[in-house]
């Protein structure tokens, strides 16, 4: 696998310390441990600059309908409120995430023009459970896919969505799953009523969109080895057939084996050699890769995984893992 050229682009804003959901699994706690981290590895020197601000109306609305973006308006202009028993919307929860979907934007522009090859979004709230018309699952905006569709309006014809979160990528797989011009692979927990109860191996998408989904339901319990076999046997071979000219992921970290929300047992390690995976295939695209930050909900897995996973994007192979994993060992 050959390094990067140049550091991964690390997207962040104190905004992102908003959209306060109190007691709620995703809340901004995420982020200043995510950040912390990154400081006490002296991972936030000398990275490239991207600017970034809220996500245009008119590109979020080439994903998501404009009734669904008018209806978040109104909880805002109401005062805020629960919009399911999982999805809290603050005063501020909408400016937040038009702000992560801007920042992907962002993210996209700056891979298409060169002044990135690979980036990160360290933004919330997550996004791939958000339908074009609808909330859920702690997602508002569909960042990862108002990334996608505004790479392909932007002179791409092939982009590929790799989706390690422990739950289903469902919002993302209903956007994209009758069109070929994206690639969606999702492996996930399966089974006993897991949320959100989609992703199936035999949906594999609709219409002009058949054979463009592929989903690695796998049962709880997996762990590190689990997920590299789905990578090398299952996406791998797809994602070279197809050629995308840029990859994204939907980086949820909630498979780790400290994670309150799910049952797998993927350690630090393991996203990285997803990383590692993701990066070789980004080799026949100059390297394009842009990750956003999905779920994760134990604190010290989270930041752990992000920081190995950043370090792979930085070209680290083969090393850089033993003091996150060692963090590891003492944080139980």
């Amino acid at each position: 696998m050959s390094a990067q050229s140049s550091p991964t682009a690390v997207l962040r804003s104190p905004v992102f310390l908003g959209h306060d959901t109190g007691s709620h699994p995703e809340n901004p706690s995420r982020i200043t441990a995510i950040d912390a981290e990154l400081e006490r590895q002296r991972l936030l020197i000398g990275r490239p600059s991207v600017p970034f601000g809220a996500a245009d109306r008119d590109v979020v609305a080439r994903v998501h309908d404009d009734a669904y973006l008018e209806l978040l308006d109104q909880i805002v202009e109401a005062g805020g409120g629960w919009i399911d028993a999982d999805t809290m919307c603050a005063t501020d929860s909408v400016t937040t995430a038009y702000l992560a979907a801007g920042a992907a934007v962002a993210g996209v522009d700056a891979i298409l023009a060169g002044s990135a090859q690979c980036a990160f979004v360290l933004g919330r709230p997550p996004g791939h459970h958000a339908y074009a018309d609808r909330a859920m699952g702690f997602c508002l905006l569909n960042t990862v896919a108002i990334a996608a569709e505004h790479a392909l309006d932007n002179g791409l014809e092939r982009v590929a969505i790799v989706d390690w979160d422990v739950h289903h990528g469902n919002g993302t797989e209903a956007i994209f799953a009758a069109r070929p011009d994206v690639l969606f692979c999702s492996v996930h927990q399966y089974g006993s009523g897991f949320f959100p109860g989609s992703g199936h191996s035999s949906f594999t998408g609709t219409g002009s969109g058949e054979g463009y989904t592929i989903n690695a339901p796998l049962r709880p319990g997996s762990d590190d080895g689990d997920f590299a076999t789905v990578f090398t046997e299952l996406f791998e071979p797809a994602i070279r057939q197809y050629g995308p000219e840029l990859i994204l992921v939907s980086a949820g970290f909630d498979a780790h084996q400290r994670d309150p929300l799910g049952s797998m047992r993927v350690t630090e390690a393991g996203f990285a050699a997803m990383a590692g995976q993701v990066e070789e295939w980004a080799d026949a695209c100059d390297g394009r890769i842009l990750a956003v930050l999905e779920g994760g909900y134990d604190l010290v897995g989270l930041a752990l995984s992000v920081a190995a996973v950043l370090r792979v994007f930085d070209g680290e192979h083969g090393g850089g893992y033993s003091d996150g994993s060692e963090s590891s060992h003492h944080a139980r």
